[in-house]
């Protein structure tokens, strides 16, 4: 919605199986201040529940995906308290992203610093140009990226992710992508084409079938290997009961493309 482009909160447009939430403050390099992540929460939230919405990209304005938090919030005359609703609200805003029933995909063009590098590493998939960047440079400025950390390090090696939060180095996309920060890097031209294809690609899922295996992944990667196969097959169990999982199978074995109902109906029992 163009109304809302002089908002320097994020703005969002739905079309048709996916939404698009694009961070709306170039000028003050989307810096996630305690605004933005409260307007990309609601913005995440929105009918997440709707049977239709199967993807969220999230993209940016400008030439800086996102700096990190609004510095301008965290020095001493806003408090303790102001602070802790800072970092436990990005903090919710990082865990919904992952927690929420539909993947996310970050389109990225431009530097992704602090808590725009954690925004990205929360995300399922990430795709960025060529030009892009990404830091985690706190240390440079006496605040060490902890909270970023907990994202990255769950991204990358975490050797990498230690030089990245030692020294602040920006990494380069072909860096990013090496370690895993990123799913892949495209030139600036086909970004949208490339994302978008993505998204269009997993719209052709049926919604319950990709909730549950969302969900599954990060609760596996969570535990250890023998746990993690105990859960993945009670999954795997509970995925052939969808009606739509028997519906995949049989039109595998019939040659022909599914007809997803995309509920959460079970085939039986």
């Amino acid at each position: 919605m163009e109304s809302g482009s002089k908002s320097p909160r994020s703005i969002t447009r739905t079309c048709s199986n996916f939404r698009r939430i694009i961070l709306n403050n170039p000028k003050k390099r989307n810096a996630l201040s305690l605004a933005m992540m409260t307007s990309l929460r609601e913005d995440i939230l929105t009918d997440i529940d709707d049977e239709d919405l199967r993807v969220i990209i999230i993209s940016a304005r400008g030439p800086v995906f996102s700096s990190g938090h609004d510095l301008k919030e965290l020095t001493s005359a806003q408090g303790r308290d102001y602070h802790t609703s800072v970092f436990s609200v990005c903090s919710e805003v990082m865990t919904l992203i992952q927690d929420i029933p539909v993947p996310v995909i970050a389109m990225v063009n431009g530097i992704a610093t602090a808590a725009g590098c954690q925004l990205v590493a929360s995300c399922d998939i990430a795709v960025a140009t060529d030009k892009s960047t990404f830091a985690t440079p706190g240390v440079n400025v006496g605040l060490f990226c902890s909270t970023p950390g907990v994202a990255l390090g769950r991204a990358v090696p975490r050797k990498v992710a230690m030089e990245m939060l030692f020294t602040g180095r920006p990494i380069t996309a072909q860096e990013a992508l090496l370690h895993g920060l990123v799913s892949k890097v495209v030139s600036e031209e086909r970004l949208e084409e490339e994302a978008l294809g993505i998204a269009r690609r997993v719209c052709e899922s049926s919604r319950p079938v990709l909730a549950l295996g969302k969900a599954a992944f990060q609760r596996q990667m969570a535990q250890g290997r023998d746990a993690a196969y105990a859960t993945a097959v009670a999954v795997m169990v509970d995925n052939l009961a969808l009606r739509d999982g028997q519906e995949g199978i049989r039109a595998f074995l019939e040659k022909r493309r599914p007809m997803w109902t995309n509920s959460t109906e079970k085939a039986y029992k």
